[in-house]
């Protein structure tokens, strides 16, 4: 637990709020565009969802090759940032960085089309009596007219960041190929619970902490329906 909880801590506090900030922000620019070019941005988007695997193994691998050959090295070196290849995927000291990097690019899932569906079923002319009640700006509009009207899908893409960002230990496993990291750089409290009880085989330690996990994902869910839930569910 000594790498563990501030792993986790670290990887949620800017993957969870950051992936579903950059969900809302990315749904709201696709909303704005042209309905006749909207759903390529979409597919764009959220194709990195669809085969996270594939290109988990596949191109972020690549990307981050720890040789020449490497695109990440390959390019740095091009440029003369780096004298020798970095071992981006087995230093403890970017392991982590990466992680987050490779998350967030995946995190535009469910919760992203419920965003972007949820914009679409806003009513505009709550935007034009908005204008004549002294709304200035996009910003105005969106806090004041947006997001309280589409509640119920802010509260969805919520739910599913916190459940997308408390089992997303595997990627480390898939990034790096092993299922211990180097100096437990990227081990969260999914990979210390599979540790444990697959590995370890010490099922009551390991049965606790997800017990742990499941509490911790019940306060998350009840602070987001605070949030966004009605106030007559609340």
């Amino acid at each position: 637990m000594k790498y563990t909880l501030p792993n986790t801590l670290k990887f949620a506090i800017i993957v969870g709020p950051g992936g579903y900030l950059l969900a809302f922000v990315f749904a709201w620019l696709i909303h704005q565009l042209p309905k006749s070019i909207r759903d390529y941005f979409t597919l764009a988007l959220y194709a990195p969802a669809m085969v996270g695997g594939v290109a988990l193994s596949v191109v972020w691998a690549a990307t981050f090759s720890g040789d020449q050959v490497g695109y990440l090295n390959n390019l740095l070196l091009r440029f003369g940032m780096i004298e020798s290849p970095q071992l981006w995927l087995q230093d403890p000291k970017y392991l982590m960085i990466v992680m987050i990097i490779v998350t967030l690019w995946t995190s535009m899932g469910v919760g992203f089309l419920a965003m972007l569906g949820g914009l679409q079923t806003v009513n505009t002319e709550l935007y034009e009596a908005g204008r004549i009640d002294g709304i200035k700006n996009s910003l105005q509009e969106v806090y004041y007219i947006t997001i309280p009207s589409m509640k119920p899908q802010m509260l969805f893409s919520a739910v599913m960041a916190i459940v997308g960002t408390l089992k997303a230990g595997a990627i480390s496993t898939q990034l790096t190929g092993v299922t211990i990291t180097p100096n437990y750089a990227g081990h969260l409290i999914t990979n210390h619970i599979d540790d444990y009880a697959f590995i370890r085989y010490e099922w009551g330690y390991a049965s606790a902490l997800s017990v742990v996990l499941l509490l911790l994902s019940y306060v998350l869910w009840r602070i987001c329906f605070v949030l966004f839930g009605s106030k007559g569910e609340q």
